[in-house]
């Protein structure tokens, strides 16, 4: 029966996430309380208190379906980022949304742009339409934008890039951004994909959603699964023009956000005190994790995001050492970057026990 599906359906590799704290406490007898989870990006502050108030509150109607055009949602993005209502598309996370652009704007036949070492559901949701996938050589394990300008043929109808790009950490300029997406042709999409934009300190950030009215042809991503510690509830949402996103809104599931997804992405918007801790907390967290890899002789990639990838030899077998002593770290070998881990910035006490745990894998 499986042959029923279309071969390039059949031909997907997987995501593979980051491994579950109670598949490891299971696999290794281990006391979940006793597992650092630092595989996934995830906000180690958990979520905002104003947002944790505003899920209880939301309990009360879960019965009834959610507001189908996240309304409530819709009109706090507004205010905060200035946009109208009908710029917006709303998520099951930002990964949907990237979902949403594949469904709404390829096809089989038509091409998309993406760069070696960039987010994995680039290529997953471009095979998922049958389109063809044109994967661009990294430049220092970040996008090489002149490449990718050359690689755009008119057979491309989409570029996807991640700023700050995801398993590597690297960064593009705002301006090197910006004069990017004026030469990339006006007939293919730009998806810009900001999930760690939070993180920035605000003179890197790249204020790409004022640049809208300038460009037609920008999607831009956003998350509340990484600073707003959302990743359990899934939402995210798209900006772009109201014509883009008429087109994604119709392919997008009814009641794709759920209720109590919204009232906490709601509340999370108005906390930029809980937003500015995060932050600090991963500045603290990045300096002492790159520091505890110096002392180690380990080279890294500097990042610009909430983790940060490093070279080590015999990497799976690090990997395997540091789970049998309850730490989860990311193997990126899918990602062709075989001799790499990556690690999620945490609680001081977690990064210290990741340190103290790689030291001991590495002389095993």
């Amino acid at each position: 029966m499986a042959n029923l599906a279309p071969a390039y359906i059949r031909s997907i590799a997987p995501y593979q996430p980051g491994k579950p704290i109670t598949d490891l406490a299971r696999d290794k007898s281990l006391e979940p309380s006793q597992i650092v989870k630092l595989a996934s990006n995830e906000n180690p502050l958990g979520v905002s208190p104003n947002a944790h108030m505003a899920m209880m509150d939301a309990l009360d109607e879960i019965a009834r379906y959610p507001d189908g055009n996240s309304v409530s949602l819709r009109d706090a993005v507004c205010e905060k980022f200035n946009v109208t209502p009908s710029q917006l598309v709303f998520g099951n996370g930002s990964n949907d949304i990237l979902e949403l652009s594949a469904r709404a704007f390829l096809a089989p036949g038509d091409e998309a742009v993406y760069s070696q070492h960039a987010f994995a559901v680039y290529s997953l949701v471009t095979q998922a339409v049958g389109a063809t996938g044109v994967v661009v050589p990294a430049k220092e394990f970040g996008h090489d934008l002149d490449a990718m300008l050359l690689a755009i043929t008119p057979k491309t109808r989409m570029v996807f890039v991640a700023n700050p790009n995801n398993p590597t950490g690297t960064l593009i300029s705002k301006a090197a951004l910006k004069q990017f997406i004026s030469l990339v042709p006006k007939s293919t999409l730009v998806i810009l994909d900001e999930a760690y934009d939070e993180y920035l300190t605000d003179e890197l950030k790249a204020e790409s959603i004022g640049w809208l009215a300038e460009f037609n042809n920008l999607v831009i991503s956003r998350t509340f699964s990484k600073a707003y510690g959302l990743a359990g509830l899934r939402v995210g949402f798209g900006v772009t023009s109201s014509a883009i996103a008429d087109l994604m809104n119709r392919v997008r599931q009814p009641f794709n956000v759920n209720s109590i997804a919204q009232a906490a992405a709601v509340a999370s918007l108005g906390d930029d005190e809980f937003v500015e801790r995060t932050r600090a907390l991963n500045q603290a967290g990045m300096v002492q994790i790159t520091q505890g890899l110096q002392k180690l002789d380990l080279t890294y990639i500097p990042s610009f995001a909430n983790f940060i990838s490093f070279k080590v030899s015999d990497a799976r077998g690090v990997y395997e050492r540091l789970l049998n002593q309850g730490v989860i770290v990311r193997p990126i070998a899918n990602y062709e970057m075989p001799d790499y881990l990556r690690v999620s910035i945490g609680l001081f006490s977690e990064n210290a026990r990741f340190l103290e745990a790689l030291d001991q894998a590495i002389k095993a």
